[in-house]
């Protein structure tokens, strides 16, 4: 095998063979990957279509709630040849329960928002990314499923109760799905986007969630476009920004940032370093190494990054592997919180300033926006605020090379650290608020048999913690932490001119704890999400003639809110066992309940952060 032929077979076999080159041509810089089939089979009338799913916690309804929900069909469309035209959109009103709950009419205050994604699909298509925007704020990122002749359903749900104060101010509701149909690729996607609302009853007790904001602001593009209203950050030095004044009565801000990556870096975590690439004489293989991160800007300067989740698509690796249980954070993908509170002092003059996105090591394509989440003072016109200390030294970042030939290793590591204190005086006092992020990231590629095989191992550890205090106590003492695991082994064999065969074996997950303490009380949560996957499969001209995929994942949820566990496992289409439940083990779980809320350490704890 011919240098150029190994490498093709496995560099390009993440981009290139999953993107076929005449569909790339015809759609820019939106790449598509392999078929569900060779060949469209009639569809079996005695066959039900297959619904697929993304294993996650339930969204339970509030305890102590009004009984049903309140629902609403906010959008129905239909998406076939809609690649580069208009998104879908449709006026929003406020639902008559939720304007009367807010005016005193009837029930109480709204306990949960839910938004509800359902669609079908039937025929052979790509996975196509998709996002939903009220008002310009995205709601939702998300993946289609990739369809079988005989059709497929699959749901997807959301809490969008922090966006409470979006949802009851009229506005208008977008959904860009780019898709494309042709004699081969014939999937129309059909989807229904349903808010459901849920409410306290007037005479129960109220909860002491985390107050949600009273104002968002979208940091994103606005209609008309022929696209999502996502910003697209195309190389390494694409920076993307909104200019935007907040009001002057702000009291704490937060961004939520929506991420996801397409085309020459879906695969980022598997790029080789571009020495690599030059030396073997390369063309189309997606370089400048294995290192991403999104780094958010106000006015300039760092406030925070985002080292994402390596979400795998429902077509990724090897779309065998995602039927019907998907890849985790696939249907409903990550965002990530970045509190700019100790800013405010820089951004309540008034002024616009500048919201702006880079991706450190970018290739064509990423996209990336954010929702600005707004606390208002309504006591007082304005607050006041100042910077007391600010720390973001660039990043750390090293890369060690080793190759002989297409044969080689390729280690990886970074590290980065965001710090900023500062103070608000608002009706409610002078507050002082401390935020933070540590990231250390490594990561390690190996080309092996004249680059046939690629082994890649990387972990991502991902620190944040927010504490403010008055004078007087504690506020809000929160602390997060997630790691993110990933092994990938792909390795081709049986080359035979546009004929080849895949093996891969795909293990990722998310470990994540989280502690927040201060006048709401103290919440914690701990998630165990692990997702192993393998297969095979026989490709003829980017297509998947024949294969087998074989899925397993765990997901386990202990909190002060409840827990969770379900253990599912499939082979094909076919799940094999499926086991879950909802229930806390009594003794461990309420002894950890009586050590969590022993109150007079718990208060010194954080008072030590502080």
């Amino acid at each position: 095998m011919a240098p150029s032929a190994a490498i093709s077979s496995i560099l390009l076999l993440l981009l290139a063979l999953l993107h076929p080159t005449a569909a790339t041509a015809a759609v820019g810089r939106h790449r598509h990957r392999l078929g569900a089939s060779l060949l469209a089979a009639a569809p079996n009338a005695s066959q039900p279509p297959t619904t697929f799913f993304e294993v996650d916690r339930p969204i339970r309804p509030p305890r102590g709630g009004s009984g049903e929900p309140c629902f609403t069909l906010i959008l129905s469309g239909t998406f076939g040849a809609t690649y580069g035209r208009p998104p879908v959109t449709a006026a929003y009103a406020p639902p008559a329960c939720l304007a009367a709950s807010r005016a005193g009419g009837g029930g109480g205050a709204l306990a949960l928002a839910v938004i509800e994604w359902s669609a079908d699909c039937r025929g052979r298509q790509f996975d196509r990314i998709f996002g939903v925007w009220l008002s310009g704020a995205e709601l939702l990122r998300s993946c289609t499923a990739e369809p079988r002749p005989n059709g497929i359903l699959w749901t997807v749900s959301r809490d969008v109760t922090r966006y409470a104060a979006l949802l009851a101010e009229p506005g208008e509701v977008a959904v860009y799905l780019g898709n494309l149909v042709d004699k081969t690729y014939t999937g129309v996607y059909h989807a229904n986007l349903t808010l459901h609302l849920y409410f306290h009853q007037d005479t129960s007790p109220q909860p002491s969630p985390p107050q949600q904001a009273d104002l968002i602001v979208p940091i994103s593009r606005s209609l008309p476009l022929n696209d999502g209203q996502w910003f697209a950050i195309q190389n390494a030095t694409d920076v993307q920004s909104k200019k935007l004044a907040i009001p002057s009565n702000t009291y704490r801000a937060v961004l939520e940032v929506f991420v996801s990556f397409h085309s020459n870096d879906e695969f980022w975590y598997t790029n080789p370093p571009n020495d690599y690439i030059q030396a073997n004489n390369l063309s189309n293989v997606p370089g400048n190494g294995a290192f991403r991160e999104v780094v958010a800007r106000v006015d300039g300067e760092v406030v925070g990054a985002v080292w994402p989740f390596t979400v795998i698509y429902t077509g990724g690796v090897n779309p065998l592997l995602w039927r019907p249980i998907t890849g985790i954070g696939s249907f409903n993908l990550p965002t990530y919180d970045i509190d700019i509170t100790p800013f405010l002092g820089k951004l309540l003059d008034g002024k616009e300033h500048d919201y702006g996105f880079g991706v450190t090591n970018a290739l064509d394509v990423w996209y990336i926006d954010a929702n600005l989440h707004l606390w208002l003072d309504h006591n007082s016109e304005k607050t006041t605020g100042r910077l007391l200390s600010y720390d973001a030294a660039g990043l750390d970042l090293n890369v060690n090379s080793e190759f002989s030939g297409l044969d080689g290793q390729f280690v990886t590591s970074a590290s980065r650290h965001v710090s900023a204190t500062g103070w608000v005086k608002s009706s409610y006092g002078e507050v002082t608020t401390a935020f933070y992020q540590r990231f250390r990231y490594e990561n390690s590629n190996v080309f092996r048999k004249n680059g046939t095989v690629q082994i890649t191992n990387q972990t991502i550890d991902a620190k944040s913690g927010i504490f403010a205090k008055d004078a007087t106590a504690v506020l809000l003492s929160e602390e997060l932490h997630k790691i993110f695991p990933l092994y990938i082994y792909t390795g081709t064999t049986d080359k035979v001119g546009d004929e080849y065969s895949l093996d891969s074996l795909v293990k990722l997950g998310i470990n994540e704890k989280k502690t927040s303490g201060g006048k709401l009380g103290f919440l914690y949560s701990s998630l165990h999400n692990a997702q192993t996957a393998r297969g095979t499969m026989r490709v003829k001209k980017n297509l998947v003639v024949s294969g087998l995929g074989k899925t397993h994942q765990v997901y386990k949820y202990v909190g002060t809110d409840g827990c969770y566990f379900r253990d599912v496992s499939s082979r094909n289409y076919t799940i094999l066992f499926d086991r879950s439940d909802d229930s806390c083990s009594k003794g461990a779980y309420s002894g950890a309940s009586t050590k969590l809320n022993d109150q007079p350490a718990r208060r010194k704890l954080l008072v030590n952060k502080l």
